[in-house]
């Protein structure tokens, strides 16, 4: 896999390396190592995570979504976002497109360097769990938007060591086998929420988090009253727009909008 052209690309804060993958130019033969390699910071580009674009019979094009580790996941929101606005430059969709994933078909519009996009409905919501930890019993509230979120109200957020107990919640036997992802948020205006979001995957707290944020939002309108659209800002100081409706308890029509920038693009060596 010589000189493979990429974008390297941003989403509020999470980036990640997006490769047109239509015509088969990556090797299969040992992807998840690939990936692991040219995902780590200083030794290579870097980044939360590996974008591949690929073709579809059914809609504009399916992607496939890696974490930073090699791992395939189902959904990442910020990454939506990114592989939208990656898909419109590259002339693979219009400015309203729709793709496959493994959480199901996404759509997106695309503004500018804004993209707002159709996310999954939420499923196995609970509240108010108590997850016992080296410190203590926490109260822990959890959902999956795409892929699975634990998130914690607490009245402030910057102080909290977030990798030390986001890592202890994520690997607790409660959320065996699969793990979760571990947000921390906290009101601040009426209808505006601050988060903070260990990234399972990754493992470290991320700039942001698409899916995190949506989980937030929804957790916020349940314990805190908030109301569509919340206003969610992390940890890069990026603002997320989350839009949904509540019928009869069940939180449908999710939408989440936010940045997708162009860092800069260019071709992986085999150095790489």
């Amino acid at each position: 896999m010589k000189n493979l052209p990429f974008f390297k690309m941003s989403g509020s804060g999470n980036d990640f390396i997006i490769i047109d993958n239509r015509q088969k130019i990556v090797d299969e033969a040992d992807l998840p190592h690939f990936i692991e390699r040219v995902c780590q910071r200083k030794i290579s580009v870097g980044a939360d995570g590996l974008i591949l674009i690929e073709p579809s019979a059914r809609v504009d094009f399916k992607w496939r979504f890696f974490n930073s580790d090699g791992s395939l996941a189902d959904m990442c929101g910020n990454g939506a976002r990114c592989a939208a606005r990656f898909a419109y430059i590259m002339g693979i969709a219009s400015t309203d497109m729709s793709f496959e994933t493994d959480a199901g078909i996404v759509g997106a519009q695309v503004k500018g360097e804004r993209v707002k996009v159709k996310m999954p409905d939420p499923t196995d919501l609970r509240l108010d769990v108590e997850v016992v930890l080296e410190g203590g019993k926490q109260t822990v509230n959890s959902l999956n938007t795409g892929v699975p979120h634990a998130v914690i109200l607490r009245n402030q957020i910057e102080d909290l060591d977030v990798v030390k107990l986001g890592r202890e919640i994520r690997y607790h036997p409660d959320f065996s086998p699969a793990g979760t992802n571990v947000n921390f948020i906290c009101r601040q205006k009426k209808n505006d929420i601050s988060i903070r979001t260990y990234e399972r995957g990754v493992e470290d707290e991320t700039l942001a988090c698409g899916t995190g944020s949506i989980a937030g939002a929804i957790v916020g309108a349940v314990k805190l009253g908030l109301q569509s659209p919340v206003q969610v800002r992390v940890r890069s100081g990026s603002y997320l727009s989350i839009y949904f409706a509540e019928i009869d308890g069940q939180y449908k029509d999710i939408y989440m909008e936010g940045d997708a920038r162009i860092i800069y693009t260019a071709t992986l060596g085999e150095d790489a």
